[in-house]
């Protein structure tokens, strides 16, 4: 079953393109354009989300407002907003918020922010699945077809970063900075011999894609 999410986002073209990129990482994604919407929702215990990307200024009932009927919920929230105020922020998250981001944001920031908040809160994903491979964060393991195959640490997580974001391009360098830290001294080759590794281990040939003059992508499009 599909982690959900819901995205209550006033906007029909941010909240496409939230929810595009959601279904194409793995989760389900569920667009609510009106504050007044969301509360009937909330309210009438159907919601049944992971988690909640919510807009500060929506028609019907605002963001800060709906934060009692997520928390009634037990609905985790993410804030979006165009408000850059520190206020504003200090507000949201004193509010309950688990994180506070700024539009316009990184898609692939998003990302990984909800998974941040999904792990920080107890409803990460426990197994990630990739066509016939497995990934067991709890155990740090992989299968493939039920056989455990032996990786490496850094293979493991770099792996990982690109199940949980899946169908997104990352550079090299972002790839570098995230698994091998800002301090990291080396060369991107370093990125490239763990992408022939984990091809190499886990027949991923046409899964993890070389994107020219950008860097990788993991494709699932199932």
């Amino acid at each position: 079953m599909k982690t959900k999410i819901l995205v209550i986002e006033d906007d029909n073209s941010i909240s496409e393109l939230i929810c595009m990129n959601l279904e194409a990482a793995g989760y389900e994604a569920c667009p609510i354009m009106d504050g007044k919407e969301a509360e009937v929702l909330l309210r009438s215990g159907k919601a049944e989300a992971a988690l909640a990307l919510v807009d500060v200024m929506l028609p019907g009932k605002d963001g800060f407002a709906l934060m009692e009927d997520l928390q009634e919920a037990e609905i985790p929230v993410i804030y979006l907003t165009a408000k850059v105020d520190v206020i504003s922020r200090v507000h949201g998250l004193k509010a309950g918020a688990e994180d506070y981001i700024v539009k316009p944001f990184e898609v692939l920031e998003l990302l990984v922010r909800i998974e941040k908040v999904l792990e920080r809160t107890g409803r990460g994903r426990e197994i990630l699945m990739v066509k016939d491979v497995a990934i067991y964060l709890k155990e740090h393991k992989v299968t493939k077809r039920g056989e455990v195959i032996a990786l490496k640490p850094m293979e493991y997580e770099l792996l990982v970063m690109l199940a949980q974001s899946k169908n997104i391009a990352f550079s090299r360098e972002d790839l570098l900075n995230r698994l091998w830290g800002t301090d990291y001294v080396g060369e991107t080759r370093t990125v490239d011999v763990h992408i022939g590794q984990l091809r190499k281990k886990l027949d991923f040939y046409d899964t993890i894609r070389t994107i020219p003059k950008t860097g990788y992508r993991l494709e699932d499009l199932e």
